[in-house]
């Protein structure tokens, strides 16, 4: 792989904060990918996109049209296909690449906390505002703002944000003077905010707004042509990472990785040969070393699952592999039981704390709580 002459100012000058690069494989594929070591926090993160899927690079000619432009952007797509690195493309193809690109995960705040976060405050405007401080509109000031997971938006925050955008200029907390803005917003959601609008949870004004372009994200199973790509992009950090010598997929190994369906997308491709790059031997991937989960459940022990009543309560379904568990003698195992419960509905559902947190019948608090307890997030 080949590194282009492509590459943002910020990239080359002091203090690089983007740390992207766009590259061309050996067989001439484009490559997105982040100086991960500079940017990225510990742990998996989807930080690259392989555009060799037919389907994929058909969306590389409307970035290139639409980065000049001061046009809002949302970008579509599920969890770990790779929103932010296309959002940080877009910038570096603008005009502001000189300026910041600041990326707020709006799902990461509480309700209370996000207000003061985009929009700044002031000395005293609330409890423990010792000193007054900056949002991060005026953080990216002159450059690009990626507002990830906008579907989770609090209706209350919608009114401001749409206020911000039609006028440019922001107020924050505690004040009355408006400070003028010249920033561009790229929006990023794994939500459908077309039914969000018509079920009342999100403005229909606010989503005009937004999507003056759309940039859909296919996940991974739509474009397999991509995985194998990635996979070995993915191999070639960790290898030069973790150990030496050369790393080698099997090809009962590429063809699960082909197969596979990639509920996580990029980041539980990545997360698969972080892992693969740790346990193989001789460095040969095998399937085993991969983690894939099985199509077909099996029971404890290595006997299969048996066949449930669906007509049987949940108490009665679960009732005798719990038994099974008892009779072990397991340290922790209502911990244990629960830590797995979590990991398993949080893999099913593509990483999503909203759908994972419905599906356990919990709030997304309670799942983000366990999550970061197990180190899922």
């Amino acid at each position: 792989m080949t590194v282009s002459a492509h590459k943002t100012p910020k990239d080359q000058g002091e203090g690089a904060e983007v740390g992207l690069v766009s590259a061309v494989g050996g067989d001439g594929r484009p490559l997105l990918r982040f100086d991960s070591d500079e940017h990225h926090a510990a742990g998996p993160r989807a930080r690259a996109l392989v555009f060799t899927d037919p389907r994929s690079r058909a969306i590389l000619p409307l970035i290139a049209k639409i980065a000049p432009s001061l046009a809002n952007v949302l970008v579509v797509g599920e969890t770990g296909t790779g929103k932010e690195l296309v959002a940080r493309y877009v910038h570096a193809l603008s005009d502001r690449a000189d300026g910041p690109f600041i990326a707020v995960n709006c799902g990461a705040f509480s309700e209370a906390l996000i207000e003061g976060e985009l929009f700044g405050h002031e000395r005293g405007a609330f409890t423990g505002a010792h000193a007054a401080r900056a949002g991060w509109f005026e953080a990216a000031n002159g450059g690009t703002l990626f507002l990830d997971e906008v579907g989770e938006m609090p209706l209350s925050l919608q009114v401001r944000l749409l206020r911000v955008l039609q006028e440019r200029e922001v107020v924050r907390l505690g004040s009355r003077t408006p400070i003028k803005l010249d920033v561009r917003v790229i929006a990023g959601t794994n939500v459908d905010l077309q039914k969000a609008v018509e079920h009342g949870r999100f403005r229909t004004d606010l989503f005009y707004r937004l999507q003056v372009v759309t940039l859909p994200l296919l996940p991974l199973r739509e474009r397999r042509a991509d995985v194998l790509p990635l996979a070995r992009h993915f191999m070639q950090i960790h290898a030069d990472r973790l150990r030496p010598g050369r790393l080698e997929l099997t090809p009962s190994a590429e063809e699960a990785l082909f197969a596979h369906d990639w509920p996580g997308n990029i980041r539980e491709l990545e997360n698969a040969i972080h892992r693969a790059t740790l346990v193989c031997q001789d460095g040969r991937i095998e399937v085993e070393d991969l983690g894939l989960s099985p199509v077909a459940a099996q029971g404890f022990g290595g006997e299969a699952a048996p066949a449930l009543d669906p007509r049987a309560s949940i108490e009665e379904q679960m009732r005798p592999f719990i038994a099974r568990l008892l009779a072990g003698g397991h340290e922790r195992l209502l911990d244990r039981m629960i830590a797995a419960a979590v990991e398993e509905a949080f893999r099913q559902h593509g990483s999503n704390q909203i759908k994972t947190a419905e599906a356990l019948g919990v709030t997304r608090n309670v799942i983000r709580t366990y999550l970061k307890n197990q180190g899922l997030i």
